[in-house]
């Protein structure tokens, strides 16, 4: 079973299904942008369609830039697993549904050759279906969002569509969330950084600018982030 595209106006059932569906990605659009931080917004996500779609495996993957994926949440070991080979041979399903802009669905990842590393490093996994979708908003795309099942050929073109019709709605309030958590984390690391350049000023009678460079030369030789050497300043009084 091979990708293919998304017919976005469809909805599964009658008139009346149609609506429940309407109101289901509606309401989940609002519990989403509700949630803190982008884990909380991806694990209620990942509820919201396993629950409709009615298979127990998934996850979301972040793009980064330089194409690279990152895990936001996944919801077993074995999905972990199967993701995090991705993530190492930079080649999967997620990498496809996100470079071919369509989704793309695997009856038996194992034994796909469209991923030769991925599939080889997911032969003993305990899944083999596959369905991955992206996630974009009108401006950009945002990750990917997967779907495993144990069984052979579990996934059908009404599942591809549902799943992205999920990912559609949910997809903005994906991106506000990591805006949101990338601002709190530049926030609190200023923070972090300002809190370290007082001590060493204090403790050495430095300015602010000679503490800043004592930092910045310490991350730079320890190969250690600004924010972690800052962090560590404040907590034990020392640098090393």
């Amino acid at each position: 079973m091979h990708a293919g595209d998304i017919t976005h106006s469809a909805c599964p059932g009658s008139g009346r299904v149609n609506d429940e569906f309407a109101r289901e990605l509606a309401h989940m659009a609002l519990v989403l942008h509700e949630q803190p931080d982008i884990e909380l917004t991806a694990e209620r996500f990942l509820e919201y369609v396993l629950a409709r779609i009615g298979t127990q495996h998934a996850s979301v993957l972040l793009l980064l830039r330089g194409g690279r994926l990152e895990s936001a949440a996944a919801t077993d070991a074995r999905v972990e697993e199967a993701d995090r080979v991705q993530l190492e041979t930079g080649e999967g399903p997620s990498f496809s549904a996100i470079q071919d802009e369509k989704s793309v669905v695997s009856g038996d990842f194992p034994a796909d050759p469209r991923w030769p590393r991925w599939s080889a490093g997911t032969t003993g996994v305990g899944l083999h279906s596959v369905l991955s979708v992206r996630l974009r908003t009108p401006a950009t795309t945002v990750g990917a969002l997967n779907l495993y099942a144990p069984d052979r050929d579990r996934f059908t073109k009404a599942d591809d569509t549902i799943a992205q019709l999920f990912a559609d709605h949910a997809a903005v309030a994906v991106a506000n969330a990591r805006s949101e958590s990338t601002l709190w984390q530049a926030i609190e690391a200023r923070k972090l950084i300002g809190q370290a350049q007082g001590i060493l000023m204090e403790r050495f009678d430095l300015t602010a600018e000679q503490a800043f460079a004592v930092l910045r030369r310490y991350s730079q030789d320890n190969n250690v982030k600004l924010r972690d050497v800052a962090a560590r300043l404040i907590a034990t009084r020392k640098l090393s």
